[in-house]
């Protein structure tokens, strides 16, 4: 569905929900992390990307009463009662994501009035992209319709919608980059104090994720088993040293000093996450001054780390990133997202891609029986109104 118009959203939402009125639209970008994975739950550094694959949410308000929802690629509905909206619980489906922002929106404040709301994504569900949060932000912004919120306190907001409704203890990379997203540039966050600065990517490189069609059912407990096997790891350091509040106070050289006291899995969750913080860093170092093959090196060292350290990377995304590194013209290729299926990504030479896809495609499915998709990632702007 890339290319989607403004006219376009407007002419279905109308068939859609039989009306002439004019709807606003509204984008919500996904994102591709570069590097620095599963850090911004431990207040640490992250360097994604906004892609130009968004949600789209086009609403209008509506005298009946209820909130209407359409979701256009699953063809199904919802409706509730504005005054009831407070009191849903989860269905355990894509509507949570709807009703937790709506929920965080009544609790600052806003109120939540009778609308008709028409959906659609070009983010594909479970792939690593962050489809839940370019759902959270563009359901917000088409809530809010004008009325103003504070960037920051936006992404926030999508944050608490994920974490306590729709009950994924997620940092706030996702949301973050969704709305603070830049034409042409990556985003180093620092998801302590919530500041970013700009990272120019190299012109002659072609970011490119490719999708393994392959989301295993362990991805959502094994992501809330990390969270708090993180937090095992900072209280056993807190016993020696009570500073350190989270793995982001732990450099590379007093993890080296302490790493023996802790017990194996917190060591190896810690270990992945303090020196993933210093690759951030010398990854936007390398991006700066063109050093492709020092970007490509660490997304390698990313990728192992992920896979021996963290232990959330999977059979397929393995085989995918030892197929990429051995082909001409790749740089690097890591897994992207929370890990056990999805995406990853990869940096490639310009004339290198149709070899790239081919050699990729023709591996992977002799190997899987699966045809990989692949997205062409191009840093683009955050979310806003069409």
């Amino acid at each position: 569905m890339a290319g989607t118009t403004a006219n376009q959203l407007i002419r279905e939402f109308q068939e859609h929900f039989e009306t002439g009125i004019v709807p606003a639209v509204y984008r919500a970008p996904g994102r591709v992390n570069l590097i620095g994975e599963h850090t911004d739950y431990n207040d640490g550094l992250v360097l994604p990307t906004a892609l130009e694959m968004a949600c789209y949410a086009a609403v209008a308000p509506a005298q009946h009463g209820l909130l209407r929802v359409f979701a256009k690629d699953l063809n199904q509905s919802r409706e509730w009662p504005v005054a009831t909206l407070g009191e849903l619980r989860q269905s355990h489906d894509w509507s949570d994501y709807i009703i937790g922002v709506v929920q965080q929106l009544l609790i600052d404040g806003y109120e939540t009035r009778s609308c008709d709301l028409y959906i659609t994504s070009e983010v594909p569900v479970g792939s690593g992209l962050s489809s839940s949060a370019a759902l959270e932000v563009a359901s917000a912004l088409a809530f809010l319709d004008g009325r103003p919120l504070d960037r920051l306190e936006l992404a926030r907001l999508c944050q608490r919608a994920e974490v306590q409704f729709v009950g994924m203890p997620c940092g706030i990379m996702d949301q973050y980059t969704s709305i603070f997203g830049q034409q042409g540039s990556a985003i180093e966050i620092d998801c302590r104090n919530l500041q970013y600065e700009l990272v120019a990517l190299p012109q002659d490189v072609r970011i490119l994720a490719v999708n393994t069609m392959v989301k295993h059912e362990l991805s959502s407990s094994a992501y809330r088993e990390r969270v708090a096997e993180c937090g095992a790891a900072v209280e056993a350091i807190g016993v020696v040293n009570q500073s350190v509040t989270s793995l982001r106070d732990v450099s590379p050289a007093y993890f080296g000093q302490i790493q023996d006291s802790l017990p194996v899995i917190p060591r190896k969750r810690a270990r992945h996450i303090v020196t993933e913080n210093e690759r951030v860093l010398d990854f936007a170092t390398a991006a700066r001054s063109g050093d492709l093959a020092e970007m490509g090196r660490l997304f390698i060292a990313s990728h192992r780390s992920l896979q021996y350290d963290f232990e959330v990377s999977c059979e397929e995304l393995d085989f995918l990133v030892d197929t990429a590194i051995k082909m001409d013209g790749v740089y690097g290729s890591r897994m992207t997202g929370g890990g056990f299926g999805g995406c990853t990504v990869n940096l490639v030479a310009p004339g290198a891609v149709q070899t790239f896809h081919d050699g990729i495609v023709k591996a992977y499915q002799k190997r899987y029986q699966i045809e990989p998709v692949f997205y062409e990632c191009n840093p683009s702007p955050g979310a806003g109104r069409l």
